[in-house]
């Protein structure tokens, strides 16, 4: 049997509630562009929390956490990508926010 949950259980669970998850993985002319800086730029403005790397098969993977508008906004940034950036396609995925970051940052 379990007790009440704590106010910071609780809060932390509702803050989790409200923030979603973003997996995209971005296709085309995307390593070697600028491409992992700039969507750092991009979501830390947005306030969110992930990281941005690159694969091995030459597309950028992407996992940010945040509300979904932010998310939107950035999805929408990456379709296009940075200027020197041609993107072909992007397959995003979205689930709940897991709170597992506390920051967004290249990853190598």
């Amino acid at each position: 049997m379990t007790g009440p949950m704590s106010f910071s259980r609780w809060t932390s669970a509702m803050t989790n509630a409200a923030r979603e998850r973003l997996t995209a993985v971005v296709h085309g002319r995307v390593q070697g562009v600028g491409f992992r800086y700039q969507t750092e730029r991009e979501a830390r403005l947005l306030g969110l929390h992930g990281y941005v790397r690159n694969r091995a098969d030459r597309a950028v993977e992407v996992v940010a956490e945040g509300p979904r508008a932010s998310l939107e906004r950035l999805l929408a940034w990456l379709q296009q990508g940075p200027g020197m950036a041609y993107v072909t396609e992007v397959e995003a995925s979205w689930v709940a926010a897991s709170g597992a970051y506390d920051s967004f940052e290249v990853r190598y």
